[in-house]
């Protein structure tokens, strides 16, 4: 129904629209990703200021009519990630988190922990700039592969179970497999699982690092993974 919506939102996306109008791709906690329109953000006496552009965590009020697109009435900043914005490496790392939230949750189902994690690793880029690194990226996509129950599984054999010789990853089997169902896998090696299961469970801030073939190979992981069973690719990882 028409109506007025309150909510908090990250800016994925912000497009230029006519002559002074901008488009808004936003992820929310309790309406999953949403469009908006922002009349008039582009002038320069807008009440938006410049609020709507990607990466800012946004107070705002929508209005919700009959078409496709809401219309953004009201914007107020609660987190604009200044010092994240003036770092190459942490701008990139911002702009691929967002790029994943938009790929593997693109529709309006509500997935708070989603929204929560995004905030999350905003906000430690825009806390440590530093962070900004392969690792980094690797250790969010695997969170939001647990928000999306797609999580590798890692502690036995993804095809037989077995415990032992765990030396490839499947991603059709969903995780690392043994030397008796490795035919469909590639080889993973033991600094590569490490890091899966350390990335899966610690926190963003304490994610570990790896070296650099066992990052490769844990980029394939989640890649292979997400395409098998998501149907989603998704963009490369940066250097770091």
């Amino acid at each position: 129904m028409p109506g007025s919506v309150k909510t908090q939102a990250v800016v994925l996306r912000s497009i230029r629209y006519g002559e002074a109008d901008r488009i808004v791709h936003l992820y929310t906690p309790l309406r999953g990703r949403v469009g908006a329109i922002a009349k008039g953000a582009r002038r320069a006496r807008s009440r938006f200021g410049g609020r709507l552009e990607p990466f800012f965590r946004l107070d705002l009020v929508l209005h919700e009519g009959r078409g496709e697109l809401l219309t953004v009435t009201a914007a107020e900043t609660v987190e604009g990630h200044a010092r994240l914005r003036s770092d190459a490496g942490a701008l990139d790392s911002a702009a691929r988190a967002c790029d994943a939230v938009s790929r593997l949750f693109e529709t309006d189902e509500a997935h708070p922990e989603v929204f929560n994690l995004l905030c999350n690793e905003l906000a430690l880029l825009d806390r440590q700039p530093a962070r900004a690194t392969r690792a980094n990226q690797l250790a969010f996509r695997l969170k939001l592969l647990l928000a999306a129950g797609l999580a590798p599984h890692l502690a036995t054999c993804a095809s037989c179970g077995a415990d032992e010789h765990l030396s490839g990853f499947s991603g059709a089997a969903g995780g690392v497999v043994c030397t008796a169902c490795e035919a469909s896998s590639f080889p993973l090696d033991e600094a590569a699982h490490a890091f899966l299961a350390g990335a899966l469970g610690a926190p963003l801030a304490e994610a570990p690092d790896a070296p650099e073939r066992a990052l490769r190979q844990a980029e394939r992981a989640i890649a292979e993974t997400v395409e098998h069973h998501a149907g989603v690719r998704l963009r490369a990882a940066g250097a770091g």
